[in-house]
């Protein structure tokens, strides 16, 4: 009898295992499989591993578009999201500081001093142009160090400040100015609703003004080629998670949302740009 209960104890010792083996592996491969635990987050190439969140990427896409369409070169970008990231975190904050109490927008800037109504300087594109307008005043700006030309813009209390973003600012400004094909990518997850490929051309138009463009059904195309086309691409990408952007396509390479595998080829001709949003979630 004894050697009988052995075994019996033996036995539901193993099923014992096996049942919190099983269970160990079920929750690990639904963790694994979990949207709550993806990490939104966007990364550019060179950027040395500093990401942004979406609302600070879709942020940096517009301030780049508007140097795009302005016809500046990827270093007046890199500027300007250098400055934007000290003074908001690349967030269109609607308050000042002790130093600039009625500082508002992405730049900070001060309607006090003449950049604009409240409401304006709250505006992204006003802030952004007008931040070039006095950008490009600066003599020899583009050769400047990206923290002197900033505190030139600026005159902040704290002009050494904005170097410690340089880094950032050139790879995320390189990949939405175009001048680096497929160097921006975001982690997101599943979009929740469905997207507007209409809403989403609207606010392309917004940024980088008339470009040949059309909407149909969940499609946004664009015609467009070389540093403009990969600007367009990787704006699409950057606005992903507010335009519930699916897929975005261009020069021989797709971004899939749901791989997070990055840019992979794929059979996309040159001169267009295919931006797909999401449909309306099952259920």
């Amino acid at each position: 009898m004894a050697r009988k209960g052995s075994w019996r104890r033996r036995i539901v010792l193993l099923l014992t295992l096996a049942l919190v083996a099983g269970g160990i592996y079920t929750a690990v491969a639904f963790l694994q499989r979990s949207e709550t635990l993806i990490t939104e987050r966007c990364t550019a190439d060179g950027g040395d591993g500093e990401d942004l969140a979406p609302d600070q990427a879709s942020n940096a896409a517009l301030i780049s578009a508007v140097a795009v369409r302005r016809g500046l070169p990827a270093r007046a970008a890199s500027i300007a999201l250098a400055t934007a990231m000290q003074e908001s975190k690349l967030r269109n904050i609607g308050h000042g500081d002790q130093a600039g109490p009625d500082s508002r927008g992405l730049f900070q800037q001060r309607p006090s001093q003449g950049w604009g109504t409240a409401a304006q300087v709250m505006d992204p594109y006003h802030a952004s142009n007008a931040f070039y307008d006095s950008l490009v005043k600066v003599p020899g700006y583009q050769s400047l160090e990206i923290t002197d030309a900033a505190q030139r813009v600026q005159r902040s209390a704290y002009p050494a400040a904005y170097a410690q973003h340089e880094v950032m600012a050139k790879a995320f400004a390189s990949s939405l100015t175009g001048q680096t094909a497929r160097g921006l990518d975001c982690s997101l997850r599943a979009p929740d609703e469905a997207g507007d490929a209409a809403a989403a051309q609207e606010r392309l138009t917004a940024a980088f003004g008339q470009l040949p463009a059309s909407a149909d059904g969940r499609t946004l195309t664009v015609e467009a080629d070389g540093a403009t086309a990969w600007a367009v691409a990787q704006w699409a990408v950057a606005n992903a998670k507010g335009l519930a952007i699916v897929q975005v396509e261009a020069d021989g390479h797709s971004w899939t949302r749901q791989d997070r595998k990055g840019w992979q080829a794929a059979d996309v001709p040159a001169g267009q740009i295919r931006v797909t949003v999401a449909e309306a979630p099952a259920g």
